[in-house]
């Protein structure tokens, strides 16, 4: 006996989108290809990079939720979004949507300093470390002297991105993202593990992890592990082994 309930089934990941028009390349949590498993997306309309980091997305906070009931209707057992400035409305979706929320890669930060010797730390890569603030690292759990280094500077990555341009120098992006990584190793030798605030980072992960031989964690990282618990995979049970 099969049990219903559900509109579509076999994707149990929902994304909340970000409404933009830039390309997502594969590793883009925005390109379905970067996914081993399906997935749902829905646009929240008006919530664009430039007014979620920059600005305060709590003031968007319903329209968030609206596109995510969508996504829990049509068959989604937990859902996630496209940028981690949403750290903000953790616990408010998480709430309001009444199945598992990951809103930002940056709720690993805490985990994966479990894992670190005491004398490691995560540092933190951000597309804007002018506005990646205490309040957002609070949100995600994650201490409050996080060390952070921002591609605000860089020659393309924040400036594409937050102005949501239509084409992109991706090659310049990774640039800038390699940038990132050495300057983490210089300013923060200490560093143990990089975390990947921004969801458009993801491409140039193994890049910075070749660069800095740092582990590197992602919003894919994260996801990834999310989704196992929602969808487990089933293993044949060897009833004649031996074992059994």
């Amino acid at each position: 006996m099969e049990h219903g309930g559900k509109i579509v089934f076999g994707a149990s990941v929902g994304i909340l989108m970000l409404e933009t028009r830039f390309p997502r390349i594969p590793g883009d949590m925005g390109n379905a290809a970067t996914w081993p498993f399906p997935v749902h997306y829905r646009v929240v309309k008006g919530a664009t990079p430039g007014n979620v980091v920059r600005g305060d997305p709590r003031q968007q906070l319903d329209a968030f939720i609206t596109a995510g009931r969508d996504l829990v209707e049509m068959g989604c057992d937990g859902i996630t979004t496209t940028c981690g400035f949403l750290s903000l409305l953790q616990e408010d979706l998480k709430e309001a949507l009444d199945v598992p929320v990951a809103t930002s890669s940056l709720i690993q930060v805490p985990l994966i300093e479990r894992l670190l010797p005491a004398q490691r730390h995560v540092t933190v890569i951000t597309i804007s470390k002018a506005a990646l603030t205490e309040a957002h690292l609070a949100a995600a759990g994650a201490r409050l002297d996080t060390p952070i280094i921002g591609t605000d500077g860089g020659r393309a990555f924040s400036e594409s991105v937050l102005n949501d341009k239509a084409d992109i120098d991706f090659e310049a992006c990774r640039q800038d993202l390699i940038a990132a990584g050495n300057e983490v190793r210089e300013s923060y030798p200490e560093t143990g593990t990089i975390v990947l605030e921004c969801t458009n980072m993801v491409p140039f992960a193994a890049d910075i992890r070749k660069a800095t031989g740092l582990p590197v964690y992602s919003i894919r990282s994260l996801i990834t592990w999310f989704q196992s618990g929602l969808l487990p995979q089933k293993f044949p049970l060897e009833l004649d082994d031996p074992r059994h």
